[in-house]
């Protein structure tokens, strides 16, 4: 029993941090709430509606547009990020020691700023009257917020910038375990170096790619901090709405209908959760065979 009795305070911390709120929003999305059933004194009981706010979800017009914006901006978002967090691995692992230590340092510096405050940086970068991009490239006052695609451009940026930083690091360290000897073996038979990475490096990281990836999926699908500051809050274009965006606003926009954008988060949360199993299931399939 001493294992579970080990484990039981860290089980106890995920209940009551993850587990208990999630059950509250899966039943919160089978009632009507409102600001009158969540007031501190003498809250009215909620109303059970069933499937009701689950079949408004997928009759509503933004849910296909939603779950577009959602899954097209997660494949660039995770695209970009493993792409660009690789080649900075890379670098660093040819890079000499101080050189190395003196770029890992900038790039955790801007893995380690608040997703919030990243987005404010780069909202000001793209500004239009002041921003530096468009002073940079004479684009003469272009409005980039105002524009759906324009949106997701300047937010892919953002989460790419933040997040390849952790891609980085993590296939440094995947590096330093792979045997030299394979490269010396691959030097001498003539190797290029993309045929070493894609025979040597790729097949000895798979499974450092595959956490990375499954991470950056989750952290991708439900991102909301920098598309609600950037896209300008609520009262940014419906066009540009990701679940996350839906939820919130339907949640906590007059009238707020805390039930129905439940749904939509128990939904969004289903959808990341076959994403990821198919993923994983697909991953464990692979090396079943190989």
């Amino acid at each position: 029993m001493l294992p579970y009795a080990l484990l039981l305070p860290g089980l106890l911390v995920i209940a009551a941090l993850l587990l208990y709120p999630l059950y509250q929003m899966v039943d919160m999305s089978f009632h009507k709430v409102g600001l009158r059933q969540i007031r501190p004194r003498n809250p009215l009981p909620a109303d059970f509606v069933g499937t009701h706010n689950y079949t408004e979800v997928f009759k509503s017009d933004l849910f296909a547009m939603s779950l577009r914006n959602t899954l097209v901006f997660a494949l660039a978002a995770v695209a970009l990020t493993l792409v660009v967090g690789t080649l900075v691995g890379l670098l660093l692992h040819k890079l000499g020691r101080k050189m190395s230590m003196l770029v890992m340092v900038g790039s955790m510096a801007a893995w380690a700023v608040p997703p919030a405050s990243a987005a404010v940086v780069w909202k000001w970068l793209f500004d239009a009257d002041s921003g530096v991009v468009n002073w940079l490239f004479r684009l003469d006052g272009k409005a980039w917020f105002n524009d759906p695609l324009d949106i997701y451009v300047v937010l892919i940026i953002t989460v790419v910038w933040a997040s390849f930083p952790f891609i980085a690091v993590s296939v440094l360290a995947g590096l330093k375990s792979i045997p030299s000897e394979l490269y010396e073996a691959a030097k001498v038979d003539g190797s290029t170096g993309f045929h070493t990475f894609r025979k040597i490096t790729f097949p000895m990281l798979r499974p450092v790619f595959s956490v990375l990836v499954v991470l950056s999926i989750i952290w991708d699908v439900k991102v909301f901090t920098q598309l609600f500051i950037q896209a300008g809050g609520t009262n940014m274009p419906r066009e540009a709405y990701n679940f996350s965006m839906w939820s919130y606003i339907e949640a906590f926009s007059p009238p707020p209908d805390m039930g129905f954008g439940a749904a939509i988060a128990v939904v969004l949360t289903v959808i990341l959760l076959l994403i990821t199993f198919v993923y994983v299931r697909q991953i464990v399939k692979t090396e079943d065979v190989r």
